[in-house]
């Protein structure tokens, strides 16, 4: 369809059930920004026949720093999304607006890494392209405008669903829609570790890609397991809330490259890669002559942190497939006292004066005195936490981190069901 023609149909109502099933009672809310897309991308590349894809932003519910240790996690795809709308090209080029950032063409023709594009969009597209064609898959030029409401730098993974985004444009475009969701997440994680050049897990690409909550296990790095955990916490009368508190990133590299440099210490120690190889009763048995071998106490409450935080998981999965939301409340509170005494990711040690993690915990503690959970979310040290919180406490909660934090700080989230998804 002609993107005029689409713009008119969704202006119609006539495209109104697609949107619903993306997003359900705010479809209505989301036309304005549909059509304003449309507009943008005829305004680039004239009036084409377009597919339109949405990729959702993901928030890390528990296994906190546990995915670089090939251990479990669940996630969830969130209703924040990156929406693209792409025609094919012929001459094998990709053009990509992204909101006001142009990116730089980039020619197919070559797919090597190219050092001074590290840390840049230009590298995940040529990656992910690459990765695609060295497993078979077809790939080839497009034409695209992308606008995004998922939070960057909150801990919602912008970076993993622009990977996820490329991935989907060029298995829907290329290979009739066929690519699987985990190896696109797969896909995704590759691009990123060898060309943009960070050594991410594969948490982020997996919760984007796959959609829905989801129970990710990385024992098997090449084929981790990944299932659906089957579950509406409307169904608790229970809100997901996100606080970004608006704490700045800068400086904090050494920090989270520090964890699992520290765990690698550990792994090491053991003659082991990650630390799920690692026997936990031959840990504790030989952790005196660890200590001394290591000389930093504070690797060892990490690594103890991590094998605790997978028995979590697993607990937590149990708790939402048997209903049961205080015990799975009882894990996120568990997780979160770990990350903050023994992960110790809430504050920069660096930079300890400046602590808006720890004080939006206390105050989440304080509001919901007793009732729902909270965590810091993601990376930690800035950013955002996490709270499943009461849906009669959701509007003072957000009152709360809004005055604390500033106006529209707290995000009230919902669980998409869909994860890459052809929506026209």
């Amino acid at each position: 369809m002609l993107a005029s023609e689409l713009k008119a149909a969704i202006t119609a109502g006539k495209q109104d059930e697609a949107l619903t099933k993306l997003y359900g009672d705010l479809a209505e809310a989301q036309k304005p920004r549909y059509e304003k897309a449309i507009d943008k991308f005829i305004e680039l590349y004239g009036d084409k026949d377009v597919a339109v894809i949405s990729v959702p932003g993901r928030s890390e519910v528990i296994g906190n720093h546990t995915d670089h240790q090939r251990g479990e996690v669940m996630a969830t795809s969130i209703n924040l999304d990156i929406i693209a709308i792409v025609a094919p090209r012929e001459d094998g080029v990709v053009k990509v607006l992204s909101d006001d950032y142009d990116i730089p063409a980039i020619d197919l023709a070559d797919l090597s890494v190219h050092e001074a594009e590290k840390e840049t969009s230009q590298a995940l597209i040529r990656g992910v392209a690459a990765r695609i064609q060295e497993l078979g898959g077809q790939t080839g030029g497009f034409d695209g405008y992308m606008t995004s409401d998922v939070l960057q730098g909150s801990g919602l993974s912008s970076s993993a669903a622009f990977e996820v985004m490329i991935g989907n444009i060029f298995s829907d475009l290329y290979n009739d829609g066929k690519l699987d969701p985990v190896e696109l997440a797969k896909i995704g994680q590759y691009a990123e570790n060898v060309f943009f050049g960070k050594p991410c897990g594969l948490m982020d690409q997996s919760a984007c890609s796959v959609g829905g909550l989801i129970h990710i296990d990385f024992a098997d790095k090449e084929n981790p397991v990944v299932e659906r955990v089957d579950v509406d916490f409307s169904d608790f009368n229970t809100s997901l809330c996100i606080t970004d508190v608006h704490a700045s990133h800068a400086d904090l590299t050494q920090d989270y490259a520090d964890i699992p440099f520290e765990l690698k210490e550990v792994d090491e120690f053991f003659g082991k890669d990650v630390l799920r190889e690692v026997d936990e009763n031959e840990f504790y048995s030989r952790l005196p002559e660890l200590r001394e071998a290591i000389g930093n106490d504070r690797a060892l409450l990490r690594a103890m942190h991590v094998f605790e935080e997978n028995k979590r998981v697993e607990k937590a999965v149990a708790a939402l497939s048997n209903k049961d939301l205080e015990e799975f409340e009882k894990q996120i509170l568990a997780s979160g006292n770990s990350s903050y005494k023994y992960l110790q990711n809430i504050y920069s040690p660096a930079d300890f004066k400046n602590q808006a993690v720890s004080l939006a915990l206390f105050l989440s503690e304080k509001v919901l005195n007793g009732r729902g959970a909270h965590r810091v979310h993601g990376g930690g040290f800035a950013g955002t936490i996490q709270a499943f919180v009461p849906n009669d406490l959701v509007a003072a909660y957000c009152a709360e981190m809004d005055r604390a934090f500033g106006d529209g700080a707290c995000h009230v989230l919902q669980i998409r069901p869909y994860g890459g998804y052809q929506i026209f």
